[in-house]
């Protein structure tokens, strides 16, 4: 009997998957360095029974018609799906895995690091000693502190109930949240659930953690921003799609808020000349939330075992739906 064929989209997939998978799967593995694109993938998919999916570009229905009916299992090496087309694997009936979870770690050390970096000037401190511009004084380079501010999550989701456990050390005073509706895990965590917009207005840092939907996608513009304290702080650890960039970079230039800490942007990667890199109050990221040896060897397994049980039939462990 042969064995279930399964495309790895990147060649770059930690080799515990890999391993992993082999035991009991051909394996098609897209050799194309740095970045197999969309073309690529699409030509690697013909006959294969699951696609282990490492991509930034869209899961969708070319895919579906290049790996043929047979194709029935997919994961991700992802918490968030906002590159995958549901409403397609849906009709085509995949089960689909994702990862989440085992993220939440080291995306929450990458906001933390943000707030910390943002609200402590860290670029403009650097700047200050390449300039020669570096002096003393009781007002120079003053920060905000977390100890005694308003800290208000958009999405309490797994990874924003994280940052909110390790923010409680700092001596943070107040936790806010919005969202659909109050939750458990707010209440239990010690949580005010409030509006998009009372959260806008008292947080001293607004962290943005809610995953990209129709709904969320461009909800922080000007309009948003304008609504924050002028002293405020707005971290972004989510995706860039959910900020409509060139309005943060409007109130960032005018100091309508104090500052900017973004791990994700639009597009990705960054152009050289992109405005924001000319702003000494943001702290850029190239989108290294989950990079971390332990935590994208975890994801990797993670996306191996929800591909093998889903071939075999049997749930998988995080099922994307």
């Amino acid at each position: 009997m042969s064995k279930p064929k399964v495309l790895i989209t990147n060649p770059e997939v930690p080799e515990i998957a890999l391993n992993l998978l082999r035991e009991k799967c051909e394996l098609i593995i897209n050799e194309e360095q740095p970045y197999p694109s969309k073309a690529e993938i699409v030509a690697k998919c013909k006959g294969v029974d699951a696609i282990f999916w490492v991509s930034k570009y869209s899961f969708d229905e070319e895919i579906l018609q290049a790996a043929g009916a047979q194709m029935q299992v997919a994961s991700t090496m992802s918490a968030g799906l906002d590159n995958v087309d549901l409403v397609a694997l849906k009709r085509h009936g995949v089960k689909l895995g994702h990862t989440p979870v085992v993220l939440n770690e080291a995306v929450s050390d990458v906001a933390i690091l943000l707030i910390l970096a943002t609200s402590r000037r860290i670029i403009e401190g650097r700047l200050a000693i390449e300039n020669n511009s570096w002096r003393y004084g009781p007002q120079w380079q003053l920060g905000r502190d977390i100890s005694g501010s308003t800290v208000g999550i958009v999405g309490l989701g797994n990874i924003g109930q994280t940052i909110v456990k390790k923010l409680k050390p700092f001596g943070v005073s107040t936790f806010l949240y919005s969202g659909h509706k109050e939750s458990n895990a707010g209440k239990e965590l010690g949580c005010e659930f409030v509006t998009f917009d009372e959260l806008l207005v008292k947080s001293d840092f607004v962290v943005c953690s809610c995953p990209l939907t129709d709904e969320t996608r461009g909800m922080f513009n000007e309009a948003a921003f304008n609504k924050m304290k002028s002293t405020g702080i707005f971290i972004n650890i989510a995706r860039g799609g959910i900020v409509v960039q060139e309005d943060l970079v409007k109130v960032l230039e005018n100091k309508r808020i104090f500052g900017a800490g973004l791990d994700v942007m639009t597009p990705e990667p960054l152009p050289r000349d992109d405005p924001l890199l000319k702003l000494s109050n943001c702290v850029l990221l190239p989108h290294i939330g989950s990079a971390t040896v332990n935590t994208r060897n975890s994801m990797a397994e993670l996306a191996a075992q929800n591909i093998l049980m889903g071939l075999g039939g049997q749930k998988m462990f995080t099922p994307a739906y």
